[in-house]
């Protein structure tokens, strides 16, 4: 199964994709994860990616899908891969969809995690102040200007993967503000469908 988790930054695609690894015995792709990953080994792609990251500069989008092509090849990626965070743009979806293609491969559903962004921030803020009580770290992410700023960047940027997805026919839109084990049951439910298909 090769999926790909959308939704803006907070909407539960991390806790999501954690539980399909485990469920359905395929990694997560995290591109950061998987640029650490690649520079470390220092593959022909890591080299690359190294050398653009340390001028300070983004890592191209070719780099980013050199980096996950290389990745959907090992092993553990054969029988299916959950994508998180990746594709930002729809260029970048572009450029996924004819990497797959290359191989004979395609995306089995692209799921959204949809939300309603004030209560987003809402959930954000008292994520924060329940780990500030609870005398743990809280997460960069949650100081509401900068989780105001990277939902800013979502709907700037990254929204318009979601029609891209649309219409090939496989986007599947779950409701993100549900509790967490609703949102896994509603994800189960479409991936049961996907397979069935």
């Amino acid at each position: 199964m090769r999926l790909i988790l959308l939704g803006p930054p907070g909407a539960g695609k991390g806790t999501q994709a954690q539980r399909l690894v485990k469920i359905l015995g395929i990694p997560q792709l995290s591109t950061g994860d998987m640029l650490r990953a690649a520079v470390a080994a220092g593959t022909p792609i890591g080299l690359q990616a190294k050398a653009v990251m340390d001028s300070g500069a983004l890592v191209s989008d070719d780099i980013v899908v050199g980096i996950i092509n290389d990745r959907i090849d090992e092993a553990d990626a054969k029988r299916g891969f959950v994508l998180d965070g990746f594709p930002r743009t729809v260029a970048q979806a572009q450029a996924l969809d004819a990497m797959l293609a290359a191989k004979g491969l395609r995306l089995d559903a692209a799921i959204e995690l949809t939300v309603d962004a004030p209560k987003l921030v809402d959930r954000i803020i008292r994520r924060a102040q329940e780990a500030s009580a609870a005398g743990q770290p809280v997460r960069k992410d949650d100081d509401p200007e900068v989780f105001k700023s990277r939902l800013a960047a979502y709907q700037r940027d990254t929204a318009a993967v979601t029609p891209f997805y649309r219409e090939r026919g496989i986007l599947r839109e779950v409701d993100g503000m549900a509790p967490i084990d609703d949102v896994a049951c509603e994800i189960d439910s479409v991936l049961s469908a996907v397979a069935a298909a």
